[in-house]
């Protein structure tokens, strides 16, 4: 339901009309609504209903927090917690305090020294696995009480782009105008459509097609695998979000039932494949294929032994897709419309809100200028095709990888080294937004040189390139894996920008646990450092380190 009627009066038109209410749409339209502009949010469907998107990351912590509080939106921050979650939107999600991977191969147990897993820091504090018909309905509910008109089970027939605003007409043959359009739907994106702006073929180098459900019965792995206790994560896998890796694939399980006073049984489940390796199986149901690999590996098996689906099951065909472009006068596509990975960093939301970010001032600025000209936005563009561009590098230099796992191992830990890093940048201009009032901190997170890299300075981007060629060539078998493991593993054990109080250093130290103890030793450690960037993102004097010292519990 709406906040009021969707009726306009004659010669007022809405500010911005967002189609998708997904928590892109909703999230925008809060900030948008709270600051005095009409919207109105079209979708589709209707809420409650199933998303996918359940992983969060510790940046995406960072980055909630940051947009709440640059916008006003308190209700924004409430996600960027697993205790503001349960308290704020419903005891149904899980908690996800790790990045858990575990590698495998056909027939045989996992080896516990093959395996990694990423702690959240502390200093970030603990995520969700987010149950996403309540966290969808909750933003939802959130932008209509901050004045969004909305209108659910609504098709889109077609839009009228103009000089002066854009039409919404729907198949019942209503119509709404606005200002601005902002298209957060999805694949099945109706702009995307109408303006031919799908790549084909795609630039992506990364191939996968998915198979996928809700389950009840699924066990913790930590039931399932003889480890020695001097192998054992800090934390237990089943804190988190499991990633279960084979050659050319993975498998994800998601548990919303992972903490005391859980009321929710379901556990995500699914699986990503190659379709250049593992070709869809017509003669085959989704559900009977998805457990023709899960009997490849014991451990799994035994993990999944007794589960059974309660809702219907998903399987697709590629799912990566990109745009040849995401602005133009009066229009953007965000995010899911404009493109798609692959889950397995768990992006999708953290990308969203780097996008809502750099957007809603622009548009603000847009709406009170009367001034929708696309290069005004230009930079929402860049970042979006970045955002694209780097986590297909990484995500096919994974999947490359997950057929060897020193080679993956090296993957790993620069992708999470600059996870802390980059995070670390986003908190520290959130903080210095907070002390001084002064927007430009937050303004500054776009002048960088490379828009879309979670790092986004020199050292890491020279990094991340040499990964690139690295598993390229492996790919390429102009290298074999043995090889390019050796070089990569002698990139991370020389760098001198990989933290290392965290084991980033160290392919010997499997498991990361960034606690408040190491990032103050990390902030020590960068106080000297020879690289500027690594003075000014983690560095504190030694005054506010002794300070947090006293205060850790």
């Amino acid at each position: 339901m709406a906040a009021h009627t969707t009726e306009q009066q004659a010669g007022q038109p809405y500010d911005v009309v967002i189609v998708g209410t997904g928590l892109s749409g909703t999230m925008l339209g809060s900030i948008l609504a709270k600051q005095g502009f009409r919207v109105l949010l079209l979708d589709g469907t209707h809420h409650p209903r199933f998303a996918v998107g359940e992983s969060t990351i510790g940046q995406t912590l960072v980055v909630l927090r940051l947009i709440a509080d640059r916008y006003g939106v308190p209700e924004i921050a409430n996600l960027a917690s697993f205790e503001d979650v349960l308290a704020n939107v419903s005891s149904a999600h899980g908690q996800k305090s790790n990045f858990g991977f575990m590698f495998h191969q056909d027939g045989e147990e996992p080896d516990p020294t093959e395996t990694s897993q990423f702690r959240i820091p502390a200093i970030v504090g603990n995520a969700a696995h987010f149950f996403r018909q309540d966290t969808d309905a909750y933003m939802f509910h959130t932008a209509v009480r901050y004045g969004c008109d909305a209108r659910q089970d609504y098709r889109v027939e077609r839009l009228d782009l103009d000089d002066e605003g854009v039409t919404v007409v729907g198949t019942d043959g209503s119509s709404y105008r606005a200002r601005y359009l902002v298209d957060a739907s999805g694949f099945r994106s109706p702009l995307a459509k109408q303006l031919g702006l799908r790549e084909e073929p795609s630039r992506l180098k990364h191939h996968a097609r998915s198979i996928f459900t809700h389950m009840v019965g699924v066990g913790a792995i930590d039931d399932h695998v003889d480890t020695p206790e001097e192998l054992r994560p800090p934390v237990p896998w089943n804190d988190g979000t499991m990633h279960h890796i084979f050659e050319r694939g993975w498998m994800w399980v998601i548990p919303f039932d992972n903490h005391p006073g859980a009321t929710n049984p379901l556990c995500s489940v699914g699986i990503q494949l190659d379709p250049r390796t593992y070709p869809a199986r017509p003669d085959l149901t989704p559900e009977e294929e998805f457990w023709s690999h899960v009997e490849r590996f014991p451990a799994v098996a035994r993990q999944l032994k007794g589960a059974r689906s309660v809702r219907e099951w998903v399987s697709t065909d590629r799912m990566q897709y990109s745009s040849t472009r995401t602005v133009g006068d009066r229009w953007c596509l965000m995010s899911h419309a404009a493109g798609f990975i692959d889950p397995l960093f768990s992006r999708g939301l953290s990308n969203t809100c780097e996008i809502i970010n750099s957007l809603s001032w622009r548009l603000m600025a847009a709406l009170r200028e009367d001034d929708f000209s696309a290069e005004r936005f230009a930079y929402v563009e860049t970042l979006e095709q970045g955002l694209l561009d780097y986590n297909d590098r990484l995500v096919n230099n994974s999947f490359i990888s997950f057929s060897h796992y020193p080679l993956w191992n090296s993957v790993f830990r620069i992708w999470a080294s600059a996870s802390v890093i980059g995070g670390k940048r986003i908190l520290n201009a959130l903080t210095a937004t907070k002390e001084t009032g002064d927007d430009s901190h937050c303004q500054a997170l776009d002048e960088n040189p490379y828009p879309g890299l979670w790092c986004p300075v020199d050292f890491y981007k020279e990094a991340f390139d040499k990964v690139t060629e690295v598993c390229e060539a492996v790919d390429a078998k102009r290298m074999t894996a043995e090889e390019g493991a050796a070089v990569l593993e002698r990139q991370v054990r020389e760098s001198d920008w990989m933290l290392p109080a965290l084991g980033f250093n160290d392919p010997d130290t499997h498991h990361i646990n960034p606690t408040a103890e190491k990032m103050f030793k990390i902030a020590q450690w960068a106080t000297d450092h020879a690289r500027p960037e690594i003075r000014e993102l983690l560095a504190a004097s030694a005054e506010e380190v002794q300070a947090a010292m006293r205060r850790k519990p």
